[in-house]
């Protein structure tokens, strides 16, 4: 059985420290066609549109719209801060394999 992607707590408690839901905007998470691996992940602040899966935390908003629900199926979606920089990550059990930057998978 295929579940929805989960938002770690670290990651919404990220977005409420940068004021993505005072502003209007929730964090996108999209897949598109590209990168070295065939996928790659398209992260950015956007507002949520008619059709988006909406899920919520600590007052914020995560959006995945219908065409990159399926490749996003029980994947968390995480804030990571490490010494090459900080930013927010996919760990999805649907990829084959990915890139060493981790923005690119195959299925």
């Amino acid at each position: 059985m295929t579940l929805p992607p989960t938002v770690t707590e670290r990651a919404f408690a990220r977005l409420a420290e940068i004021g993505a839901g005072a502003q209007g905007k929730a964090l996108r998470v999209a897949v598109e066609g590209g990168g070295c691996s065939g996928f790659q992940y398209d992260i950015s602040l956007d507002e949520p549109a008619e059709g988006d899966l909406v899920l919520e935390g600590a007052g914020e908003q995560v959006v995945v719209d219908e065409v990159s629900l399926p490749f996003l199926g029980n994947a968390v979606i995480d804030f990571s801060e490490e010494l090459i920089g900080a930013r927010f990550v996919i760990e999805n059990p649907n990829a084959s394999a990915s890139c060493g930057c981790g923005t690119s998978f195959s299925m």
